[in-house]
């Protein structure tokens, strides 16, 4: 059993005139967001051992928050920006065996289909959301659509 962690990247600005969608920086909400969202997971006990993220600004800003928060390094994957669920899940079927809890930080809609894709799971995927996923396989390229199930969905709102 493998645990996954699909997290959509915090809220980013679109104020400044000019710089590209990749460029993108959070903006103060989610300077907020991200390392309360890393503190939290921390506090509740997840066991995270790696990081992976887009390449994109505001998608690497939060994952260095989670870095930060757990001593770890973060992998980039420039294959994380924009992505669809079918890559966002080939990513985590990369993942090295001896990694039991990972995590994948990107960006709507693919981060929201992949966990449709992998749980069969609907739900809401605001910025800064956190799905946890419980994946029922011995090796990380076993994993295949339909093969996980939900165990918890953290947004920033819901410790207010």
């Amino acid at each position: 059993m493998k645990t996954l962690l699909l997290a959509r990247h915090a809220k980013s600005d679109w104020g400044i005139h000019g710089l590209s969608d990749h460029d993108r920086p959070l903006n103060s909400r989610g300077r907020r967001d991200a390392p309360a969202m890393a503190r939290r997971l921390r506090e509740e006990g997840v066991r995270l051992q790696r990081i992976v993220s887009s390449s994109a600004t505001r998608a690497r800003s939060t994952a260095d928050e989670y870095a930060s928060a757990f001593g770890l390094r973060v992998v980039e994957e420039p294959a994380l920006y924009a992505a669809s669920a079918g890559t966002i899940l080939e990513v985590a079927a990369a993942l090295p065996d001896d990694v039991e809890v990972a995590m994948l930080v990107g960006h709507n809609p693919g981060m929201h289909d992949a966990v449709a894709d992998l749980t069969g799971a609907f739900v809401e995927f605001p910025t800064c959301v956190v799905a946890e996923c419980a994946v029922d396989v011995g090796s990380w390229a076993e994993l295949i659509e339909g093969a996980g199930r939900m165990l918890r969905l953290r947004t920033p709102h819901d410790a207010d």
